[in-house]
């Protein structure tokens, strides 16, 4: 069995076409090629902007005229991460998918289902002539997980609907109405290029076997990260004694990404080769049991490595060290509005030797209150400022703040206790949604955001549960039907 044989077949042999386009962030252009010859080959109107974004427009059906407007918005490009031991190219290879059981997941890579399965949904309503709406348009938003790029470049007229339901989020029978804001924090360590120095023991470093996730979402789970654990690892070695010296260093990948695995090549003085495997087999132990109920695979390799050519100047080394030991990661603050939300967290997401003699090291802060997305940005950029590093600060992007009295949420509500006998949760979410910056740009929407059950998302681990992709699509064309004429 395939995917394409699950049901609703409308639903997941659009999915099955997805995984076949490799649509990496800033790199979506066969994906939107896809979208407009779709629009074509179902006479739709399409059009697309500078940025990419495309909208496609669907005519209400007979009776339906006098609906709103209702805007479906999914984005295209997807997150590609994928384990050490595997073998893919995410600007060339499809997604390999895999069932097991009530679940479909990729083989070592992300799954896509971010946002796959919704572009998926908004596809079959647009292709099917059973379901009876008012007038439909399908916004598909470009470069979503690398700067909400294509959001930030919607233009003020280039949607019409008052109404627009988000298909982003990952728990069915659950209604988002909020989102939190967020900004990304990076820090500069110029280095110079020291001589080795002579009778030393020179081992790599590597954290690995991590779960990973999605820096918001998954951030109230205490996973552990990875980048933390090499700084605590590294630390334990700062006394002169060790006379440490750092050659090499790297962990995480994306911003919006809890990092899986971090390594860094090193050494010390060779009066202290034994001491180093003992260090570790203690350290190992302590974090093991720290994680031993959530990071059941963690891991620390140590391997003896021929002496690097040059090694990062004492200073550099000591401040890297220091300020990745002090940063703060995970979450900071929870709501006292919203029982059980996440309000403020920071993620330390990446290093990275990025140039000759420049080290980058990533982070990302959110919050559903402003005030407080700027108290920990300048709490993080306080910790490199001291380490004399390079602080600097994208634009950031703006929180949804939640309307309860919204009567799309109302009917949204109401229509899942009819279909399912059982009330939806009411959520907000400790995440970046595009909806924030739709609500900039056209103040009066009134907006929802739901989706069938996706776990583990931005890492190898993503997994779309079959079963709730029936249900999600089947509530989408309910709430789609009976959406009342005249109704804003």
């Amino acid at each position: 069995m395939t995917i394409k044989d699950l049901q609703p077949t409308a639903i997941w042999n659009y999915f099955y076409d997805i995984t076949q386009i490799p649509r990496p962030s800033k790199k979506e252009e066969r994906i939107l090629a896809y979208l407009l010859d779709f629009a074509k080959q179902h006479n739709l109107e399409a059009k697309q902007d500078k940025a990419g974004n495309i909208l496609i427009t669907k005519p209400a059906t007979e009776g339906k005229e006098h609906v709103p407007t209702v805007i479906l918005q999914s984005h295209v490009d997807m997150v590609c991460e994928k384990n050490s031991d595997t073998v893919h190219d995410f600007d060339n290879d499809p997604i390999e998918t895999i069932i097991d059981g009530d679940w479909v997941h990729a083989n070592g890579t992300t799954l896509g289902a971010d946002n796959g399965i919704g572009m998926a949904a908004q596809l079959a309503v647009l292709a099917a002539n059973d379901i009876v709406h008012g007038k439909i348009e399908a916004l598909f938003t470009v470069d979503e997980e690398t700067g909400l790029t294509g959001a930030n470049s919607l233009k003020k007229d280039f949607i019409t609907g008052d109404m627009l339901i988000n298909l982003d989020t990952e728990e069915e029978g659950e209604i988002y109405i909020g989102c939190a804001g967020g900004r990304g924090t990076k820090a500069y360590f110029k280095y110079k290029e020291k001589e080795i120095p002579k009778k030393y023991f020179w081992v790599k470093v590597k954290v690995k076997g991590l779960r990973g996730g999605h820096s918001g979402c998954d951030i109230e789970k205490g996973l552990a990260n990875a980048n933390k654990i090499l700084a605590r690892f590294l630390y334990s070695f700062s006394d002169k004694k060790y006379g440490m010296r750092l050659s090499e260093i790297g962990g995480g990948n994306l911003h919006n990404a809890i990092a899986r695995e971090s390594s860094a090549v090193f050494g010390v003085k060779m009066k202290y080769k034994e001491n180093t495997r003992v260090k570790l087999n203690i350290f190992l132990a302590d974090v093991q049991n720290e994680y031993k109920n959530i990071e059941p695979n963690l891991n620390i390799e140590l391997e003896s490595v021929t002496m690097p050519k040059t090694v990062i100047n004492k200073k550099t080394t000591q401040n890297l060290i220091l300020a990745l030991n002090a940063c703060p990661h995970g979450v900071i603050d929870m709501s006292c509005d919203i029982d059980g939300l996440v309000e403020t967290s920071t993620n330390l997401a990446s290093i990275k030797m990025i140039d000759k003699e420049l080290i980058e090291v990533g982070t990302s802060q959110r919050s559903s209150v402003e005030s407080k997305k700027e108290y920990i940005v300048n709490m993080v950029s306080s910790v490199f400022e001291l380490a004399k590093a390079k602080v600097v600060h994208s634009d950031g992007y703006p929180g949804w703040q939640p309307n309860t009295d919204s009567p799309l949420l109302k009917l949204a509500f109401e229509q899942y206790e009819k279909m399912y006998n059982v009330k939806p949760k009411v959520k907000a979410i400790h995440a970046g949604l595009e909806c924030g910056l739709f609500l900039e740009k056209y103040p009066n929407l009134d907006m929802i955001s739901i989706g069938p059950d996706v776990t583990d998302v931005h890492s190898p681990d993503e997994k779309m549960k079959i079963s709730s992709v029936e249900k999600f699509w089947d509530y989408l064309v309910g709430i789609l039907e009976n959406i009342p004429a005249g109704e804003n």
